[in-house]
């Protein structure tokens, strides 16, 4: 706060605590945990997933709105995929840099450290959400309780910073501090970063158990932490600076400086894990080559493993921690891309509200609206990163939207001159069923077709073929004669 230009008195507390507060309630629990989880395509979650709902099956009867809409999400995976290289990076350098409180003397070996560490995150992730959410679990009930019994001490000390549950006291903010007011709302949309990637991470563990770990667990221990560190800065406002490790006695500073660290190095296990939804989801629709995907659990089938996309992350993080070597230099690249991909979370939800739910055009245009401005806010708010550092992912996600553009746009090339055998054109001899795997509804696998079928269809190219030569013929003769 005192490094935003926002003093730590009743006014600045109570309004950074309520802008928090319905931050966390708006965006997490009511747009995304109640609203978004609903809108899963058999049972896949994240922005891919919220397009494909508003498109039909086969790709044959997409319109223009259709390649508009599926276009826009693949944009909002991008930037995606461009967060989940920033935020191991961010969140593992950071963490490793919190052991200089403990031990000073451990700053040369930092970047080794992390290195090391992110070597390790990546290297488990082949054993599948289960088994690594087994491993993970314990530390973050254990991490979440903590949080919620040191905000419940300090609380009981200072009750009255409770006031900074009514929405007034955000409203009351802004009008006192006018631009200071918007630089603390880009450091309040650090609080609500992960709702994306929770989003992303549905299939992998299903709309019930997100929804009552958020309101059980997740959300009371993040409330009664934040104010129990408002009511900390409202007793004592000199440990502005580092209030959070000041909740704990001196005894207790390393222990929980521990589990600060560990915990922070799971919590990348989201992004990681909604990148390989999206990578998986990419390819169904034919937007990026195909690549190995491993179901790692029998009975759940969004929990996937897909080599190739942890094998870019791991790259991808390594390089940014090799080239920016703190989470100082990092800290600007982080957020740009999430409040992109809400925004266009946003957008789509509008298409699902109105052709899949079929709400009327009022509901869905209002709800929509009120939403969309919330993110344009967060965005407006960091959007001064772009030069710093929001450079980064915004490029990656550029890069990628190339690639898969170019992929998709030879996938097309190729297509129109391989002949396509349609399912009504295939009849079995003995007049039995035929059941294969295909991406186009319509059409049969040539591996499954008989090669009678096969050459039928390649003769019925053929005047397809011929005119297409004969144009490029004449083009070549007007260009000669020019």
């Amino acid at each position: 706060m005192g490094a935003l230009g926002v003093e730590p008195d009743h006014a600045g507390v109570y309004g950074v605590l309520s802008l928090i507060t319905w931050s966390l309630i708006v965006v997490v629990a009511f747009k995304y945990v109640l609203i978004i989880l609903r809108a899963d395509n058999d049972g896949e979650g994240g922005v891919l997933a919220l397009a494909q709902r508003v498109v039909p099956d086969d790709i044959e009867a997409w319109s223009i709105k259709h390649w508009t809409l599926v276009g826009i999400g693949l944009f909002g995976a991008a930037l995606l995929f461009g967060d989940g290289i920033i935020t191991p990076a961010l969140s593992v350098l950071s963490a490793v840099e919190g052991l200089h409180l403990a031990a000073p003397g451990l700053d040369p070996f930092i970047v080794p450290i992390t290195i090391a560490i992110l070597a390790g995150l990546f290297s488990i992730q082949r054993f599948g959400t289960g088994h690594v959410g087994r491993l993970f679990g314990p530390v973050m009930l254990l991490w979440f309780g903590t949080l919620g019994a040191l905000g419940a001490y300090q609380i009981a000390q200072h009750p009255d910073v409770l006031m900074g549950l009514h929405p007034r006291h955000a409203v009351a903010f802004f009008g006192e501090h006018g631009l200071a007011g918007t630089l603390i709302l880009g450091a309040v949309f650090l609080a609500v970063t992960g709702a994306e990637a929770l989003y992303a991470d549905l299939g992998h563990f299903g709309r019930g158990p997100i929804q009552r770990s958020w309101f059980a667990l997740v959300f009371p221990a993040l409330l009664l932490n934040y104010f129990g560190q408002g009511a900390l800065l409202l007793r004592e406002p000199e440990l502005v600076d580092n209030v959070f490790y000041h909740l704990v006695p001196p005894w207790a500073l390393y222990p929980l400086l521990a589990l600060a660290t560990v915990a922070t190095i799971i919590a990348s296990q989201a992004v990681i894990s909604g990148v390989f939804s999206l990578t998986s989801q990419a390819v169904q629709l034919g937007y990026f080559p195909r690549a190995e995907i491993r179901h790692t659990n029998s009975s759940r089938r969004g929990q996937i493993y897909v080599p190739s996309a942890n094998r870019f992350l791991l790259v991808g993080t390594l390089v940014l921690v090799l080239t920016f070597r703190s989470s100082g230099a990092l800290a600007d690249a982080y957020g740009i891309a999430v409040s992109l991909t809400m925004a266009i979370t946003t957008l789509l939800l509008y298409f699902v509200m109105r052709e899949v739910w079929r709400l009327p055009l009022v509901v869905a245009l209002a709800l929509a609206v009120a939403l969309l401005c919330v993110d344009v806010a967060f965005f407006a708010s960091i959007v001064r990163k772009v030069a710093s550092g929001g450079w980064i992912p915004l490029s990656i996600a550029a890069l990628l939207v190339l690639v898969m553009g170019v992929w998709r746009r030879g996938r097309q090339l190729v297509e129109r001159h391989r002949p396509v055998v349609r399912v009504k054109d295939v009849r079995r001899p003995d007049g039995g069923s035929l059941v294969f795997l295909v991406r186009e509804p319509s059409q049969v696998p040539r591996s499954v077709a008989s090669p009678q079928e096969v050459i039928a269809q390649q003769f019925a190219n053929l005047g397809e073929w011929q005119e297409e030569l004969g144009r490029l013929i004449a083009d070549i003769r007007s260009s000669g004669n020019a």
